[in-house]
């Protein structure tokens, strides 16, 4: 194995930086220039590159925190992130799809933060030093993938990267403009409302607001600038309950921009609510052992298609690791299911970045061209209950050569993660919302069960701190392990209903949702940021896609739940200050 001992001269001296002047956007501009540098790299026994890729994410957020009516910190930046591809061999063969692609091999330059001003002489150094970069890191990447190979059988033999159209679509990205000092006192009033219930021990409200976008340019001839915007407002609660058990419950509105966020008067209430939640929680008794039909009721349903469904809508593929073993990655529960029934035959399942709004209402999860310069068109994903297709990247996986424009998420081993955008779930035979209810009872009634179990609300995205999440983990035997619920109440045979705390399913996945018995007449639009983290973890990942699910609620017939056996808190030494003076 040859280690790789080309210097900065190594790339530099191929050609002379180019004098030309610049074009009108000198960012592409730079990285055009280049990436025609690159693409001439020829070295005695080095594979030259035949494929390289620019993206630069660009945003300007502005944040504010919040707790008790104080702020906690107000913070505003511009930054630009860059991400430089290169791939050595060809598309059959190269340095992707093995555990040590993406990782920094060769030398790394101590660079600054990547440039703000669209300076061309300072743009073209930055690409120059990081495509040296990474242009050593392939080519050793590349030369340890093929001894790790060595020993290995392979069944079937994927080629390592899919070709595409070349795209051109470049759309102007906004700055950010909002009331700061105005959101700054809307956020600092909305988090005042938790000091009005002092059983709540931990609170607080949040909001980002972001502009910007990313702008792509591969030596395929894609040229991309694709703006995205989000703002959030998010509010958080914790209580404890009697025996020292947490209890937790968050409240997020998202909008393409401030603007569009919902009243301060709507979100006071749902803040309020939220708080109102967690204090019930806290009184709530622990739920037991149950076994029996569940309901998903409202945004809870669209919760569930979002974890349970739209998160195996991706296929993984294993990278090569050393000593000629698959990788560990964890596949999907629909691999291998093409064709197969996955929901009732009267469900189906489509997913469209193309669709801009839906009822009036602006859709979260529409974009024009995705993080690798490919334009997504309408997917239908599952027809009468059959799986019909998954959501694919450049990046081949069994049966499937090509992208269908999904690649929304930076992945691992040099690759992107495939996410859905604006998933619309549908179904030819509904009843009433109110129906659903009666027909738990019903069902309770005819299996002698005393009562039946309503769901109201997931813990999806969680909000759960980072130990919880590894206990849940460890927990899991075999498959994906599902996010807890959050508002969970027993239904009993007479209509009333009793909230309890501290449910988790047992052997939740995929397949149970082909025991689904009904599905209500209403549509929940369920607006998350999701990203690569177990369960959508707030917070657990730097890259968030947004996404929407349209879901009716919906029965399952036959699901297993348990009380959570965590070791509990102590509950503080002594009671909480006082908030009235």
């Amino acid at each position: 194995m040859k280690r790789i001992l080309l210097g900065l001269a190594g790339l530099g001296a191929l050609i002379a930086l180019s004098a030309q002047a610049p074009a009108t956007d000198p960012v592409f501009q730079a990285m055009r220039d280049e990436i025609g540098r690159a693409k001439k790299l020829s070295l005695a026994n080095l594979e030259a590159p035949y494929f390289v890729e620019y993206l630069i994410d660009e945003e300007e957020n502005f944040s504010v925190s919040a707790n008790l009516g104080g702020l906690l910190s107000r913070r505003k930046e511009r930054f630009r992130s860059p991400a430089v591809h290169v791939r050595v061999g060809d598309y059959k063969f190269d340095n992707g799809n093995y555990v040590g692609s993406g990782f920094g091999f060769g030398a790394r330059y101590d660079l600054e933060h990547f440039p703000l001003e669209d300076s061309y002489p300072l743009l073209r150094r930055y690409f120059w030093l990081l495509t040296d970069s990474a242009y050593k890191s392939s080519v050793e990447a590349i030369s340890r993938k093929r001894a790790a190979m060595r020993n290995m059988q392979q069944s079937e033999a994927l080629a390592d990267f899919a070709h595409a159209e070349p795209v051109k679509s470049v759309r102007p990205l906004k700055r950010l403009a909002m009331d700061e000092d105005g959101w700054s006192n809307r956020v600092r009033s909305l988090s005042g409302i938790f000091a009005q219930f002092p059983e709540v021990k931990n609170s607080s409200v949040e909001l980002e607001a972001s502009e910007g976008g990313f702008s792509l340019v591969n030596s395929e001839g894609t040229e991309v600038r694709e703006p995205e915007s989000v703002t959030f407002l998010r509010a958080r609660a914790l209580a404890q309950a009697p025996d020292g058990m947490s209890l937790r419950d968050a409240v997020t509105y998202h909008a393409v921009d401030a603007a569009h966020l919902p009243s301060e008067a709507e979100m006071r209430a749902g803040i309020t609510k939220l708080a109102e939640n967690v204090v019930a929680l806290a009184k709530a008794p622990k739920g037991e052992d149950y076994s029996g039909p569940v309901l998903f009721e409202g945004t809870a349903g669209a919760q569930i298609f979002a974890e349970v469904l739209a998160r195996n809508l991706a296929l993984t593929r294993r990278p090569v690791v050393e000593g000629g073993r698959g990788g560990g990655a964890q596949n999907s529960e629909l691999d291998g299911r093409m064709g197969a029934r996955v929901l009732p035959d009267t469900f189906d399942v489509v997913d469209d970045p193309t669709q801009t709004e839906w009822r009036g209402r602006p859709l979260f999860g529409s974009y024009g061209v995705d993080r690798e310069g490919v334009q997504p068109k309408a997917l239908k994903l599952i027809e009468k209950g059959v799986l019909k297709s998954y959501l694919l990247t450049r990046q081949p996986v069994r049966g499937y050569e090509g992208s269908n424009g999904r690649a929304r998420l930076p992945g691992s081993y040099g690759a992107n993660s495939a996410d859905i955008s604006n998933l619309f779930v549908s179904t030819t035979e509904t009843v009433p919302v109110s129906e659903l209810k009666k027909k738990l009872i019903e069902l309770c009634r005819t299996r002698n069960k005393p009562y039946g179990i309503i769901v109201r609300k997931m813990d999806f995205p969680s909000s759960a701190a980072g130990d919880e999440i590894r206990r849940m983990m460890a927990g899991q035997q075999g498959g994906r392990p599902v996010s807890s619920p959050i508002l969970v109440y027993k239904v009993f045979v007479d209509g009333h209903e009793e909230l309890v705390r501290g449910m988790r399913f047992r052997g939740f996945n995929v397949r149970s949702l082909k025991d689904i018995l009904a599905a209500g007449d209403d549509s929940a639009v369920f607006e998350y940021m999701d990203n690569s983290a177990p369960f959508a973890l707030i917070g657990g990942s730097g890259y968030t896609a947004e996404t929407c699910v349209v879901a009716p609620s919906i029965l399952i017939d036959d699901l297993e739940l348990h009380p959570a056996e965590d070791e509990l808190p102590k509950l503080p030494v002594v009671s909480a200050p006082d908030m009235t003076r």
